[in-house]
């Protein structure tokens, strides 16, 4: 049988912790229990940075049921409910948050994206001018644009399918009739639309 002291010895060098002497009330001993440390702030990713990850979960680009006539490939936007979708098949679509025109600047057609642009370069139209003649009247591409990193032109009208450096608009009425993603979600977009892709909007 070890001595006290051997005892001892055996407990330091094997790495184990001693249990608080028990109490006068004849408490049984139980390892210490030590509780994890946080690795990292309890924040949602992304949430400062300006990711789509700081998104509210159901704006965020993701798969999802969809039921549609439509051809696969046909974009389907709901203004009310503040979706594009991109349909793949009868069923199923891929979803992303946008933001869409405010009071007065809805609408509602069938047209197709007549032109495509990386870091597209803004021309603001002369009605928008008219309204606020504050705005320049050209602003070079880039990521102060506010049409952000990709755009789709819809048909031979001013509206547009957009960026945005602004992800806190998205789920929101907020434009002049044009419709607007984050940037990382318009990027995906782009490469999977081509020129002509048929664009269903519902009001």
């Amino acid at each position: 049988m070890p001595t006290r002291r051997r005892f001892f010895r055996l407990i330091a060098t094997s790495g184990l912790t001693l249990a608080a002497a028990p109490s006068a009330r004849g408490q049984f001993f139980r390892p210490l229990e030590v509780m994890p440390q946080p690795t990292a702030p309890d924040v949602d990713p992304g949430q400062e940075s300006g990711s789509p990850d700081a998104l509210p979960y159901e704006y965020r680009r993701q798969p999802v049921y969809f039921r549609s006539q439509d051809s696969a490939g046909t974009i389907v936007i709901d203004t009310s409910e503040r979706f594009l979708y991109l349909t793949q098949s009868p069923t199923r679509a891929m979803r992303y948050g946008i933001g869409v025109g405010r009071d007065g600047f809805t609408w509602a057609g069938i047209l197709k994206i007549s032109r495509k642009a990386e870091w597209p370069d803004w021309t603001p139209p002369s009605e928008m001018i008219e309204r606020q003649p504050y705005l320049p009247r050209w602003m070079a591409g880039g990521p102060g644009n506010p049409l952000g990193a990709r755009a789709m032109y819809l048909g031979n009208t001013v509206y547009r399918i957009h960026g945005t450096n602004a992800p806190e608009t998205i789920g929101h009425a907020v434009s002049s009739g044009c419709f607007r993603l984050v940037n990382d979600d318009v990027a995906d977009l782009y490469a999977r639309v081509p020129v002509g892709t048929r664009v269903v909007v519902r009001h």
